[in-house]
């Protein structure tokens, strides 16, 4: 076989191992977000407030309460991107929460983890703006878990 036969060989066989990503656009993942909370959190809370206590002065006077709503969104947040990539606001637009390094699903830990670093990078707002100034949009707790969000190509 001849040498540039060869080469091109390789050449082919590289380009089909590069995954490209599509990077979700950052008001889908807003919209993402807000679709989360209205159809994960406020159930959460709902339950909470109206069921398991007596109501919403009760609710408000307690500490422990938004303590345990904010846990179990966090659960079921990091349960459905280790199952599926994405929760469901992400399903809606059609992104998913995948591993940067090899663009499968991440464990549930550290799922659990980006929650944790996602209320850090909201409560100091920083890293919630520092997708305007990357190529691979990624937040602050993209970058501390080694995560990416991209649209999903059918």
């Amino acid at each position: 076989m001849r040498f540039r036969n060869i080469k091109k060989q390789q050449k082919n066989k590289i380009d089909k191992t590069k995954v490209k990503y599509v990077y979700a656009k950052y008001i889908d993942r807003v919209k993402a977000f807000i679709t989360d909370m209205f159809m994960i959190y406020a159930p959460i809370l709902y339950i909470t407030a109206y069921i398991i206590m007596d109501g919403k002065d009760d609710f408000q006077s307690s500490e422990i309460a938004p303590l345990l709503g904010i846990t179990l969104y966090g659960f079921i947040y990091a349960l459905l991107l280790s199952k599926f990539g994405h929760t469901l606001g992400k399903k809606a637009y059609e992104i998913k929460v995948v591993d940067a390094k090899t663009g499968e699903y991440i464990s549930f830990f550290k799922a659990a983890f980006r929650f944790i670093a996602f209320l850090f990078t909201a409560a100091t707002l920083l890293g919630l703006i520092m997708p305007f100034y990357r190529k691979d949009k990624k937040a602050l707790h993209d970058l501390l878990c080694g995560t990416i969000v991209v649209s999903e190509i059918k």
